[in-house]
């Protein structure tokens, strides 16, 4: 039988909200390009946001996480109860994330601490992912189609990640050039993390399965599978 420090899902969960977020913003403010799962959102949030002022960075996340979770469930040709809480999931991330915004906004970084901004917050995304996939709770829309793929046709969820993460760089390289006719908000950093999220979730999945033993603390989980 496994043995590890007992950790509970429901604060696994909250422990990746947080460091999604928090990780994001350090990305973002490091400049070198956002991930490629959340550049498309973040490119409609520059190119919407000067006309529309409430369409925040956050906000842009939900609403797109909410077209995700029709095209999944278009995909599987099935809905589960759980995808609407896939959604509350994105809609807290979105608030968390414009909060971290606004607590790194008085940063003024010179290259080698956007350097270190950017390894740093690369790295508490995918810890953030891999912590999100050890809770019952439906995850936002990123991981939560992730998920769903693998356990559906039994394939590997680091593996399905890099191919979701690819996807997603392309699909951010069209919308930056009809929107900005240039590359926008994708850099150098976008196609690092392109080639390296789905390793390092895979890593630190691996680390936190080996230590940790993951249970739940209430017996909310029939909620989240139906």
């Amino acid at each position: 039988m496994k043995k590890g420090i007992v950790f509970y899902s429901e604060i696994a969960y909250i422990a990746g909200i947080a460091l999604l977020a928090f990780g994001t913003a350090l990305m973002a403010k490091a400049d070198f390009g956002m991930s490629m799962v959340v550049a498309p959102a973040y490119l409609l949030h520059l190119k919407i946001s000067p006309a529309v002022s409430w369409f925040t960075f956050g906000a842009a996340e939900y609403i797109l996480q909410a077209v995700l979770i029709i095209a999944l469930s278009c995909l599987l040709k099935r809905f589960k109860k759980h995808y609407l809480f896939s959604f509350v999931t994105a809609v807290i991330y979105g608030v968390v994330l414009d909060l971290c915004m606004k607590a790194v906004s008085f940063l003024t970084p010179g290259f080698p601490v956007r350097v270190v901004l950017f390894v740093s917050g690369m790295l508490l995304c995918t810890l953030g992912i891999a912590f999100l996939f050890h809770t019952y709770i439906a995850p936002e829309a990123y991981e939560l189609v992730v998920k769903e793929i693998s356990d559906t046709y039994h394939l590997d969820s680091g593996r399905v990640k890099t191919v979701y993460d690819v996807t997603s760089c392309l699909i951010s390289v069209v919308l930056s050039f009809v929107f900005f006719s240039r590359l926008e908000g994708i850099k150098a950093g976008t196609f690092v993390c392109t080639l390296f999220n789905g390793w390092l979730i895979g890593r630190f999945d691996h680390l936190l399965s080996s230590f940790l033993t993951f249970k739940d603390a209430f017996a909310l989980r029939r909620y989240f599978e139906e």
